[in-house]
């Protein structure tokens, strides 16, 4: 069978769920006007899958596996032995329609007692979607703590290993997400834990050169990734009516960020024979701002650094806000707690400060920083102030603190200014509407901050924050990196790169830069070109 016909056969169980949900709102009274919570409903949801929909499920799948069924209907799912999320929407019609049939015993048993909620509804149908395509992800997620902490799970909670077995050795494993029915009728697989056990030791065992480290930036990214959907992973995140339309599934997976416990791969990169990978946070933008969140996070980056240098790796960046110095002092902190280690930690300063550089026109002579101060807006100054180009500045704490760390003979081109007559500003994060309006027409926003600034002014030019274009040598770069086009990576990403490439023994992190001059004439030498997308809205 053609991939083309297996990929759109998941469209039969999209069109067949709105339809179903449809026809039990408008003919089953006690599905109408639902309440938001019902406790009693949960409650009896949980058991109704536990016992009659895992229970049938359980032996309708074992006997899709004798060869009359197998071979007529199941055997189309079992095409792929080496699955993907895609797999588990594959199968027939009818087979397709059975399941929903034993996944509605709980939708019709609460209705007809009327105990149904919107969360029963919605969270069960996530539920039931999430552990589908997990099991069928063909990588090991589930970390091995939330065992540890509730042994009794192992019966509750299959893993991607667990059903992988199922698509490799066929006659084992039927369970639908609860192992416990194949624990009762012995046909669980006894190499399940161990195969388990080795696929979370695989990262560890696996070599890798360099390690972007980033997290999830609005409640939608996790969609976004490449795990998500790769149609909307290839293509520059930017929200629209799809994001919307998923937002409400979206919030339902933040708890997720809280429960998971360590970091995962999502990209995986080869260049002039050098492994490379890009690395997710489980956290999203806002918990970076809070204060309860901080140790915790800390925890997972250090963690993070430790697990990358036990797979080999020479380089890990800092990308998004998993650097800054309230966070941990730009990467700093990691040193201070581990002096022995030796893989190099680098926040792409440097790299950032030289492509910023570059962005501003020719012939500058005056330039507005405006927005939070970071270590990069310190740097910029310092290389402008030195270039005798004047920095002005409409915020009096940024001007007292950098006139106080500028050498001597630089102060008289730092300037405290009422005026944004400027027609070059570099804009870091904070830059409010307000500013942006009082800008002249034509004026350069050229971003120092990780996240772009919002475009409001449609007489201005807006840059891209700082960011390269890699070598046509740089292989399986599919995804679009946030905002960014495809085959277009963050100054921050490409940093870690060129510090590996170069074999540089110092990091780049606390109050360390790379001299920018070093590091611009090595990543053009390597193949990586300034990104100098602007944008006239």
């Amino acid at each position: 069978m053609s991939n083309i016909q297996l990929i759109y056969d998941k469209d039969d169980q999209i069109i067949l769920t709105a339809l179903l949900m449809y026809l039990g709102n408008m003919f089953i009274p006690g599905a109408q006007k639902l309440p938001w919570w019902n406790t009693k409903g949960l409650i009896l949801a949980a058991l109704l899958h536990i016992g009659p929909v895992e229970f049938l499920y359980y032996w309708f799948h074992r006997a899709l596996h004798h060869h009359f069924l197998y071979s007529r209907y199941h055997s189309h799912h079992h095409a792929s032995i080496v699955t993907e999320p895609i797999t588990s929407v594959i199968h027939p019609f009818a087979e397709e329609f059975v399941y929903f049939l034993l996944f509605s015993i709980p939708f019709l048993s609460l209705a007809i007692i009327r105990a149904g909620s919107i969360v029963i509804a919605v969270g069960y149908l996530v539920y039931i979607d999430f552990m589908n395509y997990m099991g069928h992800c063909n990588f090991e997620m589930v970390p091995n703590l939330i065992f540890r902490i509730f042994p009794p799970l192992k019966y509750l909670m299959y893993t991607p290993s667990f059903h992988s077995i199922h698509h490799t050795k066929f006659q084992a494993n039927y369970s639908l997400f609860m192992p416990i029915y194949d624990y009762i009728y012995g046909t669980y697989d006894k190499t399940s834990d161990s195969l388990y056990e080795k696929s979370l030791k695989g990262r560890e065992e696996m070599k890798t050169d360099v390690v972007h480290l980033t997290h999830l930036t609005s409640i939608q990214s996790v969609f976004h990734l490449r795990l998500g959907f790769a149609s909307v992973a290839s293509r520059p995140y930017i929200s629209g009516l799809h994001l919307w339309i998923i937002s409400p599934f979206s919030y339902l997976l933040v708890p997720v960020t809280w429960i998971f416990g360590t970091t995962f791969s999502i990209e995986r990169n080869n260049f002039n024979n050098r492994s490379m990978e890009t690395w997710v946070v489980p956290r999203y933008s806002f918990q970076y701002m809070a204060k309860l969140e901080k140790s915790t996070i800390n925890r997972l980056i250090e963690k993070a650094i430790l697990d990358a240098e036990k797979m080999g790796a020479k380089v890990l960046s800092l990308g998004l806000f998993n650097q800054g110095e309230k966070l941990n002092r730009y990467g700093e902190i990691y040193l201070s707690k581990n002096p022995r280690m030796k893989i190099k930690i680098v926040d792409g300063t440097g790299l950032a400060a030289a492509l910023i550089l570059n962005s501003i026109p020719e012939g500058t002579k005056r330039v507005l920083l405006i927005g939070k101060l970071n270590k990069l807006a310190y740097y910029l100054s310092l290389v402008l102030c030195q270039r005798k180009i004047q920095v002005e500045t409409v915020q009096k704490e940024l001007y007292e603190f950098l006139k106080l760390q500028l050498p001597q003979e630089m102060k008289d081109f730092m300037l405290l200014s009422d005026s944004y007559l400027s027609k070059v500003w570099l804009v870091g994060e904070g830059l409010r509407y307000t500013d942006q309006m009082k800008a002249a027409k034509d004026v350069h926003f050229i971003p120092y901050s990780q996240f772009p600034p919002k475009f409001v002014r449609k007489d201005c030019i807006y840059h891209s924050t700082p960011a390269m274009v890699v070598p046509k040598a740089f292989e399986n770069l599919h995804s679009c990196e946030n905002w960014l086009p495809r085959r277009v990576i963050s100054a921050w990403r490409a940093a870690g790169i060129i510090h590996m490439l170069e074999k540089w023994e110092t990091h780049e992190c606390g109050e360390v830069v790379t001299p920018i001059d070093k590091v611009w004439h090595s990543a053009l030498k390597h193949g990586f070109t300034p990104f100098k997308y602007t944008s006239e809205i």
